[in-house]
């Protein structure tokens, strides 16, 4: 497969800006895979595709207000941190994205806050748009992170143009969110309402949580025609016994395991035994998943509808099939479902 395979025409409106009105009511579109049939729901329909004994795996990363808007010194121009990963606790170190990147170099200091609350110096220049930055505190560890947290804001995808609204802090975020550790949400979790795992939990459906820490990698561009190329930025992972035990009972007993989301399956593959169970898991993954790939747990996935050559859309292709998951999105486009981190809702059974 190549990157031109992933191409298609989205038109700019169907790019969600806002939620919908409730969680658990947006689109679902179901694609059956051995009947290639695709039907419209909503998306608390989905109960009635499981039974008593499936499992769903989520991810219960949480996002963090990883965006910080600051001033350079001496010319004071405005300039957008984004933080990616903490380096070291001890020192006050982060890796982080700016923006605009020319404009910052080795040793420049930059200001938060109204009354300039937060200092932070420029130590090294990471990537071509990567920096490391030292924040300069005196208090506590615990003070300086629940400064830089206040200061932060929800870090909105960048498609979604206008400001942040007061409802964006709690619905760019899973109802079941436990984690702190993601600078970007797991969507496909966004649609599950409190009432909706109620349902699942009436149903006899169990749940195994897993945390994978989305980091902005999941989104960067594939730049290389030929995908066996690409690599993945690492994020953090980790997988419980207790998880384990849920989804390999699930597997053993031949019932349903559906993973909610990209980052929930590759958290599934990343930790894969050659006997096709779960592993308990703590560490990095880097895992790129695009077709031809032979899944060994899931067997039905919830995901969002994405954008032309995004990784995202190369995974649910594998799964789906490439040429269904193709057509499905013709008819997303025509149906005018809404895509992306806000979007609606596609099931592949």
């Amino acid at each position: 497969m190549k990157l031109s395979h992933f191409n298609f025409d989205l038109p700019q409106r169907l790019l969600a800006e806002y939620p919908s009105d409730h969680r658990d009511e947006s689109r679902l579109m179901v694609l059956d895979k051995k009947k290639e049939t695709i039907e419209h729901k909503s998306f608390k329909d989905i109960v009635n595709y499981f039974n008593e004994g499936d499992t769903f795996v989520l991810n219960n990363t949480k996002v963090f207000p990883a965006r910080l808007m600051g001033n350079k010194e001496k010319t004071g121009a405005r300039i957008e941190v984004f933080l990616l990963r903490e380096l070291s606790e001890e020192q006050r170190l982060w890796d982080v994205l700016v923006d605009p990147a020319r404009k910052i170099r080795i040793g420049n200091k930059l200001y938060f806050g109204e009354d300039e609350t937060l200092v932070a110096e420029v130590i090294d220049n990471t990537t071509s748009r990567g920096r490391t930055l030292r924040f300069l505190f005196d208090g506590s560890y615990e003070d300086f992170r629940k400064v830089l947290f206040d200061l932060g804001q929800t870090p909105l995808p960048k498609y979604i143009q206008r400001e942040e609204e007061s409802f964006d802090e709690e619905r760019y975020q899973t109802i079941y969110a436990k984690h702190e550790g993601a600078v970007a949400a797991p969507t496909a979790g966004l649609h599950f309402s409190r009432h909706l795992l109620k349902r699942l939990e009436i149903k006899g459906i169990n749940i195994a949580e897993i945390t994978l820490h989305v980091g902005l990698g999941t989104f960067n561009p594939v730049e290389v025609e030929d995908l066996s190329k690409h690599k993945m930025d690492s994020e953090e992972l980790f997988i419980n016994q207790k998880a384990c035990d849920t989804v390999n009972n699930a597997k053993k007993s031949k019932n349903r395991i559906c993973a909610v989301g990209t980052t929930s399956m590759r958290a599934l593959e990343s930790s894969v035994s050659s006997f096709k169970t779960l592993n308990p898991y703590s560490g990095w993954t880097h895992k790129f998943i695009f077709p031809p790939y032979d899944f060994n747990l899931a067997d039905s996935m919830i995901t969002n509808f994405h954008t032309p050559k995004s990784t995202l859309l190369m995974m649910a292709s594998a799964f789906g099939g490439h040429d269904f998951i193709k057509k499905a999105y013709e008819v997303a486009v025509k149906e005018k479902y809404n895509f992306y981190s806000y979007g609606d809702a596609m099931l592949i059974i």
